[in-house]
This record gives C-alpha cells, structure tokens and sequence, in this order.
C-alpha cells in the first residue's frame, strides 16, 4: 500500500492538504511588497531567505471571504513549488504532517467548500475531519503563471 505524506493547513473551517514533497517550508507572514497590475490574490513578492518569492493568498484564490483578525497571529506562508517555479501560498494555519493510504483517497466531488473539483487531487478522512488534497499545479493557471513569471522579471530585472 502506498503511503502519501500531506501538509495540512486550514482555510476557514476547512481541512487542505498538499503533498508533502512539494511543500519547500512553512514561514510566519512576512513582509509582501505589493506588485501592481496583478491579479487581486497575487498578494505581491517576499523576501524568503535571500530569495524573492511570489506570494499568492490561497484563501482569496479558492473565493473565500477574509479571515477574521483573530486568526492573523496563526497565518502562515507556506513555500510551495510548483512546475519549477517557487510561490508562498498564505493560509490561515498549518497544522501537521499526516500520511495517507492512497487507497483511502476518494476522487472529489464537483466542488468541495466552494473550490472546483479541477483545483483538487481528491478528498480522504482524517480522523472525524476530511481533508481536501489540492492540486497544486491545477491551482495556477497558466495566465497565473505568466503573471507569476512577469512579476519575477520585474523584480529580478
């Protein structure tokens, strides 16, 4: 049986997971300098140990509303790569490792707490909880990555 380790991270009440591999490092909220004419969850680029990093806001890409200010303290930046290109995916927290049986992992419904079924990998229990997989290159389209791109060009020069 394969295993499959996930970060989890929540955004609102849900439960998301990412792939474990693909998961660089998870750093407190830094300093974003904003980058104009992008897209509004393109939040802009940080410093993350001596590199510039595109940060885009997870909550706001998948349409959820605001956090509240109470679940500013446990925001986090998770530092993700994705199709050779490193981007920090703000979430409200980060809460463990897990490992998964891939068997236990259900194809996603059409859309699970407001996100379409093309952002996902599928869905599995966690204990009483179930968690969301996403699909971290789906999450980007390519005009995202494009952009993404840009914004390293205008930053790197």
């Amino acid at each position: 049986m394969a295993e499959l380790q996930c970060v989890t991270m929540k955004i609102g009440e849900e439960l998301y997971g990412a792939k474990v591999e693909q998961v660089l490092s998870v750093e407190r909220m830094l300093d974003i300098s904003p980058v104009p004419r992008t897209l509004s969850y393109i939040k802009g680029v940080a410093n993350l140990r001596g590199t510039v990093t595109p940060v885009i806001d997870l909550r706001e890409r998948v349409g959820l509303s605001a956090p509240s200010a109470a679940a500013e303290e446990s925001r986090r930046i998770v530092v993700v790569e994705v199709d050779d290109m490193t981007v920090g995916l703000i979430v409200d927290a980060v809460e463990d490792v897990v490992s998964l049986d891939e068997s236990a992992i259900e194809p996603a419904p059409a859309v699970v707490g407001g996100l379409q079924a093309v952002y996902l990998e599928g869905v599995a229990r966690v204990g009483e909880r179930l968690l969301v997989l996403l699909n971290l290159e789906r999450i980007l389209s390519d005009v995202e990555v494009a952009q993404l791109h840009e914004v390293e060009k205008q930053v790197h020069g």
